[in-house]
């Protein structure tokens, strides 16, 4: 069994360092203070599927540091609540936020979204979760709060980045897991459970290859660096994500734990 791997309080809370936003540009091309699988094109695209103006009132979920709340805030112009149970990532946003003249217009919430919601029904027009919804233990639940929270025909888009599309040992599965809890979801549950939830797929697409791409990436940029990373996240931390990204690299390539991305709306 691997050891814990600390990476999102390394990640939320040394944020602003010098080498993390060296990382992220090698890594994603665009920093847009991302710490997923997610490119600054492919949230693009996923805003288009949103069908998002500047009218909109979004919910992110699982928001981390804020980087892509606040990359959407600047390209819509929307109105954005980011929630989060990491209390570094939640620092970390709002103070961004108010850097860059962002925080009348996004906002940042401590909350656990694997619990009921601290909002009223039919508040949102879209909610986005980006390459966590694996981290809630009780998906079926997270799904009927999003739901509550949703507009009539309001629409929601996620990626689940660990859909079992192959063989996996438990080896494998550990070092996948090290950096946090994770439900490993088959193919076809996340349809099955959006239909239970009340929703209507529209669109749900194989998005595999960002992940392919960019845990390589990430994971050579962080060796490039690794002695500037080894001084602020030891060398447990920086050996133990560096297994992690391998890991990841090798499973996605080889097509045995899938990216998909799912778009629905809420249809009752």
């Amino acid at each position: 069994m691997s050891d814990y791997v600390d990476l999102f309080d390394s990640a939320y809370g040394n944020f602003a360092a010098t080498v993390l936003e060296q990382v992220r540009r090698e890594t994603f091309g665009e920093d847009i203070g991302q710490n997923s699988w997610l490119t600054a094109d492919e949230y693009l695209r996923f805003f288009k599927w949103l069908e998002l103006k500047s009218s909109s009132n979004v919910l992110e979920v699982a928001c981390g540091s804020g980087g892509p709340a606040l990359f959407m805030a600047r390209t819509i112009g929307c109105h954005i609540l980011g929630i989060d149970n990491n209390e570094n990532g939640i620092a970390t946003a709002s103070k961004i936020a108010q850097e860059q003249g962002l925080d009348s217009q996004v906002r940042f919430q401590l909350a656990d979204a694997s619990q009921p919601l601290p909002f009223e029904d039919e508040l949102f027009d879209s909610i986005v979760c980006i390459d966590a919804i694996n981290h809630f233990p009780n998906r079926s639940r997270v799904l009927a709060e999003w739901h509550r929270v949703l507009k009539p025909d309001g629409r929601i888009l996620f990626t689940d980045p660990i859909v079992v599309t192959g063989l996996l040992s438990n080896e494998e599965i550990a070092v996948r897991s090290s950096i946090g809890f994770f439900l490993f979801a088959p193919v076809g549950a996340d349809e099955k459970l959006l239909k239970e939830a009340g929703f209507e797929l529209i669109r749900c697409e194989d998005v595999t290859e960002n992940k392919v791409e960019v845990s390589r990436r990430w994971h050579d940029a962080r060796a490039k660096w690794r002695d500037d990373l080894l001084k602020i996240e030891g060398e447990k931390t920086f050996e133990g994500l560096q297994q992690f990204l391998s890991v990841v690299s090798t499973l996605s390539s080889e097509r045995r734990l899938s990216r998909f991305v799912f778009v629905a709306h809420r249809a009752t």
